[in-house]
């Protein structure tokens, strides 16, 4: 089975890491070796990651010091972001799934999306990136003219503009290394999000959400499966509340009808479910579960699958 595997940003640090070197190569170890016991199974991987606290990082040393570091614009450091997770990740995963007995090489591409100029999604920042902020760094920033918003688990992030992504400029690259047989690392961050302007590209101030990518990589890989690894076990029905309880399957409906009810924020799994829509809608599947539960989730046996009835 080919699989495309969307770590999401909590799965490389958590809400209560600094986010400092070696506790990144650390979670994406661990990570790596989840990945490697997929790959010792038989199935084919193509890897996305979430940038969230890495470019948020970023963001803020562009904020810190504007007369010693120039800053550089937000697609630049989606960019950045790209080259550094995805070095993380070829340096951990390759060895990994040589350990497994499946040794292939792991290739990552700074890879570019395109996104349309009058998506409203420009209008209206939802993407939480950053570390997590107190009320008061909120408020400063909110005063600063830049867009926040309440995190689900508490807390407020930074929000920037994120556009859909409509087509992976890299496409043809990524199914030549997956017909010889590499490990991709794509989309990273959800791509560095451009326009298309004649023959030329040019990049724009937005991060473009990885589920919403991951799905795209379905479509340009011709993969099976889209697996979203977050930090959760399941999507939950009411979560946050006391009558939250874990759902092992939606149909297409009923995942629309939640996302229409609000049920799905589009700060955090709104994205995840209509990625998810939309891969079971062109023919291949989806399940959303955490990366401790990946392999299960593979067979069948753990997380939420999205069906088309």
């Amino acid at each position: 089975m080919r699989i495309v595997v969307a770590l999401g940003g909590n799965a490389i640090q958590t809400r209560e890491e600094r986010g400092t070197a070696s506790e990144e190569r650390a979670a994406v170890r661990e990570a790596c070796e989840g990945l490697a016991s997929l790959a010792a199974s038989g199935h084919e991987l193509i890897v996305t990651h979430g940038n969230g606290p890495q470019v948020g990082r970023l963001l803020l040393l562009n904020a810190s010091a504007p007369r010693h570091v120039v800053p550089m614009p937000l697609d630049l450091l989606v960019a950045q972001t790209q080259g550094e997770l995805g070095c993380v990740l070829q340096q951990e995963l390759g060895p990994a799934l040589a350990r497994a007995g499946a040794a292939r090489p792991v290739v990552a591409i700074v890879t570019q999306v395109l996104v349309d100029a009058s998506d409203p999604a420009f209008l209206r920042p939802a993407k939480p990136v950053g570390p997590y902020l107190s009320d008061e760094e909120a408020t400063a920033l909110r005063r600063a003219g830049v867009a926040v918003g309440r995190a689900p688990r508490g807390g407020w992030r930074r929000l920037v503009a994120s556009p859909r992504p409509r087509e992976i400029v890299e496409e043809e690259a990524l199914r030549a290394l997956v017909a010889a047989g590499a490990v991709p690392v794509a989309c990273g961050g959800g791509g560095v999000p451009v326009l298309r302007e004649g023959e030329a590209l040019r990049g724009v101030e937005a991060v473009v959400d990885k589920d919403r990518a991951a799905a795209l990589l379905v479509r340009a890989s011709g993969a099976d499966l889209l697996l979203i690894l977050t930090d959760v076990d399941h999507v939950f029905s009411g979560f946050g509340t006391p009558e939250a309880r874990p759902l092992a399957r939606l149909t297409v409906a009923e995942a629309r009808g939640g996302l229409e009810r609000g049920e799905f924020p589009a700060g955090s799994m709104g994205p995840k479910i209509e990625a998810a829509i939309e891969v079971v809608e062109s023919g291949a599947r989806a399940v959303i579960t955490s990366l401790e539960a990946a392999a299960a989730a593979v067979e069948g046996r753990a997380g939420t699958s999205i069906g088309p009835m």
